[in-house]
C-alpha cells in the first residue's frame, strides 16, 4: 500500500461514487502490520495531488502540518568550502514555496483510513 497503489484505489473509489457506483468495494493488499509500515522515508510534499483528490485535506485533519518555511541551495565547492546559490540561480522545481514535511508512512495511514476504510473499503494487512 504504497503511494501509487493509495492513489489508485482513491481515485477508483471516487469515479466509482461520481458513476453512482457507491457499492463498488476497493482493496488494498498491504505486506506490513499497518499501512505505512514498510515507508521510512520523511518526504517533500507537494500538496497539488492532495488538493486534487481532497479538496478539504486541511478540514480533515491531514498530518500536513510542518510547512516549509524556506530553502537554500548550496554550491559544493571542496570538502570544506560552499558557495550559496541566488535564489534566481534555483531551477523552479527545486523551490519549495507551499510544500509541507511530512512523514509518508503517517500519510499513508491517515489517508487509508479517511478514504478506504472510513468510507469505501477494506484494507488487509500482513498479506
Amino acid at each position: 500500500a504504497g503511494p501509487s497503489g493509495l492513489s489508485a484505489a482513491i481515485k477508483i473509489r471516487q469515479l466509482a461514487i461520481e458513476n453512482n457506483l457507491p457499492d463498488l468495494s476497493v482493496c488494498v493488499v498491504e505486506k506490513g502490520s499497518e499501512v505505512g509500515a514498510y515507508i521510512l522515508s520523511d518526504v517533500v510534499l507537494e500538496p497539488r495531488t492532495m488538493n486534487e483528490f481532497f479538496p478539504n485535506w486541511k478540514e480533515e485533519g491531514a498530518p500536513l502540518n510542518v510547512p516549509i518555511a524556506g530553502d537554500e541551495t548550496y554550491f559544493l565547492l571542496s570538502d570544506s568550502k560552499a558557495q550559496k546559490m541566488p535564489h534566481w540561480m534555483v531551477p523552479k522545481s527545486m523551490h519549495n514555496d507551499g510544500n509541507y514535511v511530512v512523514s509518508l508512512g503517517d500519510a499513508l495511514q491517515n489517508i487509508t483510513w479517511v478514504t478506504l476504510e472510513g468510507g469505501g473499503g477494506p484494507n488487509y494487512p500482513n498479506m
